[in-house]
């Protein structure tokens, strides 16, 4: 059951970390393929080679002056999708239980196999924190159960653009529950996904995962958020241990480009906007198995008529 780890990384010492707790952690190390985009100055830059153990690795090298934001880079990364079983895509800062490679194929099939018939699932969330203390990775679970995916209570659609705030919030589930949304920090599907859903690289960073979420459940595929989900995130909060890390929009690192972040951000926005409007963006546009005003119906997030029901707002253990 081999998998693809899709990673995109932008100046992060931490992604050798990753990749060796993905290593050491897996069940069969020996079936992974990590794509990996290394986005760093050549000066910086890890070893690659070393950080493979006996997985393959796929590498590619970009000077991170010519950089064009995360999406750009994640589709990059699923470029290098070699028809693995599985397609994970994670950040370059993370950390893993035991056996999570066997827990997420085997949530996946459960799944799947609860609707015949049904062309996929992502199994997402922003999982739980871990942090460095004494330079060891500890974990920091909110819940060991569901992390459930809501509008965060103070977002509201601007009058120019449809990116919405979105963050998890515990459920007492002990079995997947549907989602409204993802995080594509943290997603886990069939090979299959990576053929369906060619990443669009003319998003920036924010209104990424809305794009997924309504692309997905168009095209008749379902997100889920797995109870004990086996997968840790390093976020940058006060007494996280993150090491110091630049980020693409950082006003040192914008002044390196010919482009300002900001620039490909308004770019990022009307491509949302045109997508949830309808308009025919081939490839990266939207499915005709359920309408968007269905997933209206199902989120509480009605994009045509800009509200955001009370539902969408907090965790729902079942959805119609």
């Amino acid at each position: 059951m081999s998998v693809f780890i899709s990673i995109a990384s932008y100046r992060d010492p931490v992604l050798p970390f990753t990749v060796s707790r993905a290593l050491a952690t897996a069940r069969r190390p020996d079936d992974l393929h990590f794509g990996i985009v290394d986005q760093t100055p050549p000066a910086a830059r890890a070893a690659p080679l070393a950080m493979r153990g006996e997985a393959r690795l796929s590498y590619v090298a970009i000077d991170s002056q010519f950089a064009r934001g995360p999406c750009w880079a994640r589709a990059i990364g699923q470029s290098l999708y070699d028809n693995e079983d599985w397609y994970f895509q994670i950040d370059s800062h993370m950390d893993f239980d035991e056996g999570w490679d066997e827990k997420l194929i085997t949530q996946a099939q459960a799944l799947m196999a609860q609707k015949p018939g049904r062309p996929g699932v992502v199994i997402s969330s922003y999982p739980n924190p871990f942090v460095f203390e004494n330079g060891q990775p500890v974990k920091r679970p909110t819940t060991q159960k569901v992390l459930a995916h809501v509008v965060k209570p103070d977002s509201q659609f601007a009058p120019d653009h449809p990116v919405l705030g979105f963050e998890a919030h515990p459920l007492d589930q002990d079995i997947a529950v549907p989602g409204i949304h993802l995080g594509a920090g943290c997603m886990f599907a069939s090979g299959a996904y990576a053929q369906a859903f060619p990443y669009d690289p003319w998003y920036y960073f924010h209104g990424e995962e809305q794009a997924l979420a309504a692309r997905l459940y168009t095209h008749g595929w379902d997100i889920f958020h797995m109870p004990g989900l086996p997968v840790y995130h390093l976020y940058n909060t006060p007494g996280s241990g993150a090491p110091e890390r630049p980020l693409h929009w950082d006003p040192k690192e914008d002044e390196a480009r010919q482009q300002a972040w900001w620039k490909l951000e308004e770019k990022s926005r009307a491509r949302l906007k045109a997508l949830l409007a309808g308009e025919a963006l081939g490839v990266y546009g939207l499915g005709r198995e359920r309408t968007m005003a269905q997933y209206a119906a199902f989120s509480g997030i009605d994009y045509a008529a800009r509200t955001i029901g009370v539902e969408a707002k907090a965790p729902q253990p079942t959805r119609g």
